[in-house]
Formats: C-alpha cells, sequence, structure tokens
C-alpha cells in the first residue's frame, strides 16, 4: 500500500472489478486510448485478471486509489513492465473516475507511484506514453517528475504517444 496526504493506492481485488468497469466504460476516460474501452463486466474481469497476473509475477502493479480511509475508488494508478524500443521500462498508468478529475487527485498518486519506483528501481527507467492532444495527462506526467523524451515517441495502438520518462 502507498499513502500520500490525502490518497491510498492498494492492491486491486475481485471487489473492485465493478470500478475497473465504471472507469474504464466511460467514454471520457478514454477519448485519447479508444482501445481501453471496457462494455462488458466479463472484459472488466479479464482485466483485472491480467492486472492481479502482474502483481503475482512482480509483487506491484496498478494501485486502486482512494481517499484515505474512504471505501469509494477514485480511479488506478501504477506501474507495469513493457518492452518500448527493446528496452524494459516501468509504464507508469493512471486513469480515474471524471468525478475526481481537477483536484489534483492524478498527479498526487502517479508523483507517489513514481518515487516509489526510482527508490525500489532505480535502474529501471519510468515512462508515461501520452497523447499529444490530451494535456491533463502531460501534466500529470510532468508533476510526477517525468520529462518529454520526444526521441523516444513512437506510434501506439490509439496514435502517436509521446514519451515522458524519468531522468
Amino acid at each position: 500500500m502507498l499513502r500520500t496526504e490525502r490518497l491510498s493506492l492498494s492492491r486491486p481485488e475481485p471487489g473492485d472489478i465493478d470500478a475497473i468497469l465504471a472507469v474504464h466504460s466511460d467514454p471520457r476516460t478514454v477519448a485519447h486510448n479508444p482501445s481501453d474501452a471496457l462494455a462488458t463486466r466479463a472484459e472488466a474481469e479479464a482485466l483485472f485478471a491480467r492486472w492481479d497476473e502482474h502483481w503475482r509475477i512482480y509483487g506491484f502493479g496498478y494501485w486502486v486509489v482512494r481517499h484515505r480511509d474512504a471505501p469509494v475508488q477514485l480511479g488506478f494508478c501504477g506501474l507495469k513492465f513493457m518492452s518500448l524500443r527493446e528496452r524494459r521500462v516501468l509504464n507508469l498508468f493512471y486513469r480515474l473516475d471524471p468525478a475526481s478529475w481537477g483536484d489534483g487527485v492524478a498527479g498526487e498518486a502517479a508523483t507517489a507511484v513514481v518515487r516509489w519506483a526510482v527508490a525500489r528501481f532505480p535502474d529501471q527507467p519510468v515512462v508515461a506514453r501520452v497523447r499529444p492532444e490530451n494535456i491533463a495527462s502531460q501534466r500529470v506526467a510532468t508533476r510526477a517528475g517525468l520529462v518529454r523524451a520526444e526521441e523516444l515517441d513512437e506510434n501506439g495502438f490509439d496514435g502517436v504517444d509521446w514519451i515522458y520518462a524519468s531522468t
């Protein structure tokens, strides 16, 4: 579990599947990544299973974001291993319920996750893949301490990915 001044981040559990579906089926949350959209509970269960497998293998992954001591899930933020230009990196992910947008929750959660990653894996780059038109996501990546790495940009599933990376 990670804690910040306002938030707690914990490993997802089966009871979080409905929140996974709610966040990933909202057109606003996947506007820049439509291939991530979910339509059914079965798809949310499959996504949870992939997240859970990463946790079982590596001991970390995507966390559920909540206000401290509150049961309501605000969304998800965390890391997974992936390959970028044939190099293993930690991909930073953040996707929150639109009701929590504009309150600094994503930046606070992402900053905590990046600090955790840098302390635990100091030689492992942390990256965020952001669509050029997603200004809010760019701000979150920057707030979390990542910097624009234009030389790493590449095409993703839904278009060009601008890469922000730890230094």
